[in-house]
């Protein structure tokens, strides 16, 4: 204990200043509106669709208990959503504890719901049971109709507050729930706009894992709706007829979402794998089938909920797989007695699966249930799944025997990309502590101040070498295009004198021994020409960095440079733009063309030289000669010219490259650079008008 002298007083003006008085206590929902991340994850587009994923969450229980079949979501003007379903009605009467209707209680209380007990919900989606109530916290206003035992009600909130008490408006011969909420653009940084097609693709999903339920998606943002008057309709489809929509109902349920995951892909065998069955109180139900592919894609549920960072349920499922697998393959001779068991990297090698759970208890592992904590659900998975498994692999002998030789053959690459990651490593090395001979390395060792320009060609490369900052910029220069990996196994790639540059520059490795903690640079920027071939160079850098390095984008390192297009020049005077937009901006385009097209032609002179990218327009304008250089290569930028445009960090600009949705991810980049050529057509067809032409 330290001496009594050693202690030191506090300022007189600060001693006793921390009292009850200090403790701020939130009343209601207002903790939600101080702190909504904590609730829905972010205030960006992500947390603005969350709000539509809780309502629909609740819509979708009543189907999960067997008490609701159809489902509608509307987008209405005004960032209106609507959300209706044919269950019980949530429940008006008094709620003993609140001394409020229980509808009351569920949309203005945190924790309180019909999922905590009882016998309301055997499986939900929600734990924390702060679903609608937050949504009502983040909103301007809510209104909740409810048609239950013959009556119909309604009540109205803002800003998570009720603004009138329920009201019975008389009766009714429908059931169900319609909720409509307007999220609060004052909490939603990035805007109060929803995005259709993400909304469709996450109905989609739900729509196979709820067998038997008919979920209908609307568009009527631009339309002058009719709502449905209480009594008359709890779907506003049956008053529409053009607006943009889409309605599912699947009753293949997990088989039919394997085909649709691998309807652009070859199956390895015919017949697809199904099981269901509850364990020890767990709902387990599981659907695959390989493809000709090297990418593993295991999409994991937990009551319905889609679980990206896996979880018990997913360890549960690898653990039998890769034991299932080995056993067969051992009886059946696929696996000779020398040859060592296959690993979990080699049964998941073109696997497509989906795995659900179900759960009375569940919990998860934050309150965006990003990840599955219930350690039951594991024994549960491995229990089911291998006994169902084992039996299938028995009686589909040539499925079975297709299976088996994908993995044989996984086996042996990965063999043969070990060797030749290992020599790779070994060489570099042997070669200058690991680094490439044309890398132009910075002075600081310290990742967290140290970029990579990844640059195209020898002559981009010079320049940025000389115009750099020595001390924290080093320079990558790539000769040609690099491989496509999108189809090829770890030996093939190591083959790519580019792709192991680039490995031992970065010092992470690759493959198992991948370690992000070895980034050598925090800033990794892909700095390509802003033509057809940069933006293809552009695109393998990235199909690259999404198979292999794919926690490199996830940590936010990887950048893509956005050189300017132009050269701008009015006397002395000198300016950049990076679009057209800009470009006349800068330029006056409209005077410039009037001046171009008039009478005299001593009035304009435009002289073009296509070979060196360069356009010059003289007008005589207030005695100033405007000159514009348009840039086809960063080969054409001198090496000020490149440090003041693109590399000095006070003047550039740098577009982060990030995942926001991994599986549209995965889809987009098996259709851009896989070799189904009918689906790559058909996107291009779809997209063409999105596109920038450089022209």
């Amino acid at each position: 204990m330290a001496d009594s002298k050693d202690k030191k007083s506090l300022p007189a003006g600060r001693q006793g200043s921390y009292s009850a008085a200090d403790i701020t206590v939130l009343e209601g929902l207002e903790a939600v509106r101080r702190r909504p991340g904590m609730y829905i994850g972010t205030t960006g587009p992500d947390g603005l669709h969350h709000l539509v994923w809780e309502i629909f969450d609740n819509s979708r229980d009543e189907a999960m208990g067997g008490f609701a079949d159809d489902i509608e979501v509307v987008l209405l003007p005004g960032s209106v959503v609507r959300v209706a379903d044919n269950g019980r009605g949530i429940p008006v009467d008094v709620h003993k504890q609140t001394k409020v209707s229980a509808l009351e209680t569920v949309m203005t209380t945190l924790h309180a719901g019909g999922k905590f007990g009882g016998e309301g919900y055997k499986v939900s989606g929600g734990l924390h049971g702060v679903g609608a109530a937050v949504v009502n916290a983040l909103s301007t206003k809510v209104v909740v109709e409810v048609h239950r035992e013959g009556s119909a009600y309604v009540q109205e909130y803002g800003l998570g507050k009720k603004k009138a008490a329920v009201k019975k408006l008389g009766s009714s011969k429908l059931h169900g729930t319609v909720t409509s909420f307007a999220a609060d653009p004052d909490i939603f940084t990035g805007g109060v706009t929803y995005d259709f097609d993400k909304i469709v693709a996450h109905l989609r999903e739900q729509a196979y894992l709820v067998k038997g339920l008919r979920i209908t998606i609307i568009d009527a943002r631009k339309a002058e709706v009719k709502i449905p008057a209480v009594g008359e309709e709890l779907y506003i489809r049956n008053l529409l007829h053009a607006e943009p929509s889409q309605s599912f109902y699947f009753e293949g349920g997990l088989r039919s979402l394997i085909s649709f995951t691998n309807r652009s892909q070859k199956p390895v065998h015919k017949n697809i794998f199904y099981v269901e069955k509850e364990e020890a109180g767990v709902g387990v139900e599981i659907a695959l089938q390989y493809v000709d592919d090297i990418t593993a894609r295991v999409l994991p549920f937990a009551n319905n909920i889609y679980t990206s960072e896996g979880g018990a349920h997913v360890t549960g499922f690898r653990t039998s797989l890769t034991r299932t697998l080995n056993a067969y393959a051992r009886k059946s001779g696929a696996l000779k007695e020398s040859e060592e068991n296959f690993t979990g990297e080699d049964v998941l090698e073109g696997l497509s699966a989906v795995v659900s759970v179900k759960l009375r208890e569940i919990q998860f592992e934050g309150q965006t249930k990003a990840k599955l904590g219930s350690v039951e659900a594991r024994g549960a998975v491995e229990t089911v799944f291998s006994e169902a498994f084992s039996a299938w692999l028995e009686e589909n002998p040539e499925d079975a025997r297709f299976i088996a030789g994908k993995a044989v053959l996984a086996l042996k690459a990965r063999k043969a990309a070990k060797a030749a990651k290992d020599s790779v490593l070994r060489k570099g090395a042997l070669e200058g502590f690991g680094l490439p001979g044309k890398l132009a390395d910075c002075q600081s060792k310290e990742a967290s101040e140290s970029e990579i320009f990844i640059v195209e060609g020898d002559s981009a490369g010079g320049s940025a070498k000389q115009g750099r900052d020595r001390r924290t910029q080093a320079i990558l220069p790539l000769r040609g295009k690099i491989l496509n990996v999108e189809r090829a196994r770890l030996d093939k790639m190591l083959m790519s004198q580019e792709i192991k540059h680039l490995i031992l520059a970065l010092g992470t490795a690759i493959g198992d021994v991948f370690d992000l903690s070895k980034l050598r640079y925090h800033k990794i920027i892909i700095a390509t020409d802003a033509d057809v071939d940069g933006a293809h160079i552009r695109t393998l850098l990235l199909t690259l960095f999404f198979r292999h390095f794919r926690p490199v984008v996830e940590g936010g390192y990887l950048f893509i440079a956005q050189p300017p297009l132009y050269k701008i020049k009015k006397g002395k005077e000198i300016s950049y733009a990076y679009s057209d937009e800009e470009k006349n901006a800068k330029v006056g385009k409209d005077e410039i063309e009037t001046e171009l097209s008039g009478d005299d032609p001593a009035d304009a002179n435009a002289v073009a030289d296509e070979e060196k990218g360069v356009e010059e327009v003289e007008v005589k304008k207030k005695s100033s000669k405007v000159s514009i250089q348009r840039y086809k290569g960063l080969g054409e930028m001198n090496p000020e010219e490149l440090w003041e445009t693109t590399m000095n960090p006070d003047n550039r600009v740098l577009k982060l490259v990030n995942i926001e949705d991994a599986q549209d991810a995965d889809k987009i980049f098996d259709i851009l650079m896989g070799e189904d050529v009918s689906s790559r057509k058909s996107f291009i067809q779809s997209n063409a008008k999105l596109a920038n032409l450089d022209i």
